[in-house]
């Protein structure tokens, strides 16, 4: 277990990740630990495992402890050690199988501290979607578990829903906290410069997509739509993230001609920027807990387009006001969707919307829920 620099002395919060990338979970769990500095609390990030390349975001006095193992199983021993002697007043967990293991390990520590573990999927399709064994059976450890939390957080009143039927969770142990996004960090950084030839002498719109490369955010339906928006639009098309499905999606690009038209540049360290340069953004996805992107694009002022899938986008987009909602799945409706926002169809400036997710507001609930306030 190693352990990085010391914060100021306080209460203390811990919380517990498998790692810090750039994923959106653990940019929300990051906008937290930051918030909850500048409030003055102590945080512990413990991880299961770090990754180097993204501890740039971590705040420079949050106290780091990275336990090295490849399988958040293995980090429960450690965890009930850090538990044991620390006894910090609450700890928050976050993602479907590492709130297990937490779970779990508080129930060994046999310590006061506070646990409250959050959600940030739809389970049920997720689970629909597993591969894993471990992954198909969380909901029947989740019902088992679950219940001996002292709240369950999830990002969308959807995620709730789903939750409380899917695990028999009684209502008033479920919270819905909307994730806390809009930081002024990131409207700063969406003002920095790009270096891409398509950004810095931009001649054609660009869509811009952001994410995981894997199957749940369907890129290949994007792609496919971009393939119709470009019948009539001379337009450009970014896909930003890394992940298994990029030979995939490169030969389905080729496959339409699209090489010279579609960029996936892999992760960038600040996507904002890239979002605030976009005409378009669109969340393409089978499902999510919130659409943490989509929120992101809405505060740099950029139009967007989501995919009416389980749980996050019909509410951030309050049935389609702020921005256009389509079949998950449907090119077409995609494709339409795209091209009547590049010609002007989209009147509402995001932004307003976006403000309602700042991380000031997210900040005093979660302080409520964590017993801190």
């Amino acid at each position: 277990m190693e352990l990085h620099e010391q914060g100021d002395s306080g209460t203390r919060i811990g919380m517990f990740l498998a790692t810090v990338n750039f994923g959106g979970t653990e940019r929300v769990m990051l906008n937290l630990a930051h918030g909850f500095i500048d409030r003055c609390f102590q945080v512990d990030l413990v991880l299961s495992k770090s990754e180097e390349v993204f501890l740039n975001g971590i705040p420079p006095l949050a106290t780091v402890l990275d336990f090295n193992d490849k399988r958040v199983l293995h980090s429960m021993p450690k965890l009930v050690r850090y538990l044991r002697p620390t006894q910090p007043v609450t700890i928050l967990s976050a993602s479907d199988y590492v709130n297990l293991v937490a779970i779990a390990a508080h129930r060994w520590a046999r310590v006061p501290t506070r646990l409250v573990v959050s959600v940030h999927t739809t389970l049920s399709a997720a689970t629909r979607a597993a591969q894993r064994p471990k992954e198909r059976i969380i909901p029947m450890l989740a019902r088992w578990l679950y219940p001996s939390t002292h709240r369950v957080v999830c990002v969308s009143r959807g995620v709730a829903d789903d939750l409380i039927r899917l695990c028999k969770l009684p209502a008033e142990k479920v919270e819905v906290i909307y994730n806390p996004v809009v930081t002024p960090d990131l409207l700063a950084r969406s003002s920095q410069a790009v270096d891409h030839p398509w950004l810095t002498s931009k001649d054609v719109p660009i869509i811009l997509s952001v994410g995981r490369l894997k199957a749940p955010k369907d890129f290949a339906t994007l792609i496919r739509a971009f393939a119709r928006v470009r019948q009539h639009y001379n337009a450009r098309l970014i896909i930003l993230g890394e992940g298994e499905d990029r030979p995939a999606l490169e030969r389905l690009a080729a496959n339409l001609d699209l090489n010279d038209w579609v960029a996936m540049p892999g992760f960038v360290d600040n996507p904002y920027a890239w979002m605030r340069r976009a005409d378009v953004f669109v969340l393409s996805s089978h499902w999510e807990g919130f659409g943490v992107v989509l929120v992101e694009a809405m505060a740099c002022s950029t139009h967007v387009i989501a995919t009416d899938c389980p749980s996050g986008p019909r509410e951030i987009l309050e049935d389609g006001k702020w921005g256009k909602l389509v079949p998950v799945g449907d090119e077409a409706a995609m494709a339409e969707a795209i091209c009547e926002t590049l010609g002007g169809d989209s009147p509402v400036d995001p932004v307003f919307r976006a403000a309602e997710f700042h991380l000031d507001r997210a900040l005093s609930s979660y302080l409520k829920v964590l017993g801190l306030e």
